[in-house]
């Protein structure tokens, strides 16, 4: 039997978490003192881009949707932080997004690995993390920021179609409206 995939496992703005979380998790055990609360909160903030986009879309309605998305991007901006943190504490460069892009292949190699599925596998073939400190924070900012403008677009889009659609609450006061109508055709 054939496995059926949720909506939300299409949209790029989801796919791009998958990496950002895997790689926190894999980033904080390497970089970061395992007893310090900066590792569960860094991999929470991972785990809520994430998650926030799944659940959002299983609401009932639209306005819950807009909001948990708006949650994943709250999330993800303070995992942003974090990283700067990181960098700045170590004496990191963080560089410019031209020069990021231009010099670390996996993300060009993670992005192959997105658009190659409609949806990601079970076990996506994302390349390892840079064992360069360096390198490995400037990914994950430009990771983040890359996920945070496609979920600052998916917001746009769900506004948008709230607007023209309506929400909950719309959708069940017409039901009930066709419901009376039909019960008064009845007579």
């Amino acid at each position: 039997m054939k496995k059926t995939k949720a909506s939300y496992e299409y949209l790029l703005a989801y796919k791009i978490t998958v990496p950002i979380y895997d790689y926190t998790v894999e980033f904080v055990k390497r970089w970061i003192n395992k007893r310090s609360r900066t590792v569960d909160q860094m991999e929470q903030a991972a785990r809520s881009g994430m998650q926030n986009i799944s659940e959002g879309n299983k609401q009932q309605g639209m306005k819950g949707y807009i909001k948990l998305c708006g949650v994943a991007r709250g999330s993800l901006e303070e995992l942003l932080k974090d990283y700067h943190a990181y960098a700045r504490q170590n004496k990191l460069l963080i560089w410019p997004k031209e020069k990021a892009i231009r010099e670390i292949g996996e993300i060009r190699e993670i992005w192959e690995e997105i658009r190659k599925y409609p949806t990601l596998p079970d076990q996506p073939n994302f390349p390892n993390l840079s064992n360069n400190s360096e390198i490995a924070v400037n990914l994950m900012i430009t990771l983040i920021n890359q996920a945070n403008y496609l979920i600052d677009k998916l917001i746009i889009s769900l506004k948008e179609k709230h607007r023209t659609e309506g929400g909950l609450a719309e959708e069940l006061y017409r039901k009930r409206m066709e419901y009376r109508r039909n019960l008064r055709k009845s007579f």
